[in-house]
C-alpha cells in the first residue's frame, strides 16, 4: 500500500524504525503511507526515514481512530485475555502475520496492584536474533498493551530461549504464509 503525500495534521507520537524508539513528528511533516497491518501504520518520511503509528495517532494522517472502551471497563478489560488480542494487532513489518500467530510471545503475566491498575510483562522472541525490527516491534507492542483500559505498565522483555522455529507458527498463520 502506497498512499499519496499526507501532511501531519498534528504532532504525533510515532516508533522509529528499526531502532524502536518512540519519537514525536510535528505537525506539518510531509509523509507516505507505505503498509497497513493490524491498525499500524508504517509511514515514510521526505527524508527517507521510517516510523510505525499506532491507531490511536491514525487521525493525524487522515485516518479513523478506533472508538475508546466505555468508562468503567477498566477492571473488565486490563486481564491476560485483553492482552493476548491486543498482540495480536501487532505485526512484523516484513511478514504480514501478527505476532501471537507467528508464535513470538512465549509469556505474558497480568498483576493486578493495591490502586486496581494492572502491571503486565511479555517475554518475545524474534524470527531471528539478528532481526534489527526486534526494538520497533517490542516498542509497538508495549504501547498497545499499554492503551488496554486499567493497564498502568507494560514491560517486554526480548528472549532468545527457546530460540524460534516455524513450527511455533499457529495454523492460521502458517495458512496466511501458505506453508500449509
Amino acid at each position: 500500500m502506497h498512499d499519496d503525500e499526507i501532511e501531519l495534521t498534528r504532532d504525533c507520537e510515532a516508533i522509529q524504525i528499526p531502532q524502536g524508539t518512540t519519537v514525536t513528528l510535528p505537525a506539518g511533516t510531509h509523509v507516505n503511507v507505505t503498509q497497513s497491518l493490524g491498525g499500524s501504520y508504517t509511514i515514510s518520511t521526505g527524508t527517507g526515514h521510517l516510523y510505525r503509528i499506532t491507531d490511536a495517532n491514525a487521525d493525524a494522517i487522515g485516518r479513523e481512530v478506533p472508538a475508546k472502551p466505555a468508562a468503567g471497563a477498566e477492571a473488565a478489560q486490563a486481564d491476560e485475555a485483553a492482552v493476548w488480542e491486543q498482540l495480536k494487532t501487532c505485526y512484523d513489518p516484513e511478514i504480514p502475520v501478527n505476532i501471537v500467530d507467528l508464535g513470538l510471545i512465549y509469556d505474558c503475566t497480568v498483576e493486578h496492584g493495591e490502586n486496581g491498575k494492572a502491571k503486565v510483562s511479555v517475554k518475545m522472541t524474534l524470527t531471528a536474533p539478528g532481526c534489527g525490527m526486534g526494538p520497533t516491534i517490542a516498542a509497538e507492542a508495549r504501547m498497545r498493551i499499554e492503551s488496554i483500559p486499567g493497564v498502568e505498565e507494560a514491560n517486554v522483555e526480548l528472549v532468545w530461549d527457546p530460540p524460534w522455529d516455524q513450527s511455533m507458527i499457529s495454523e492460521a498463520g502458517k495458512m496466511k504464509l501458505g506453508l500449509i
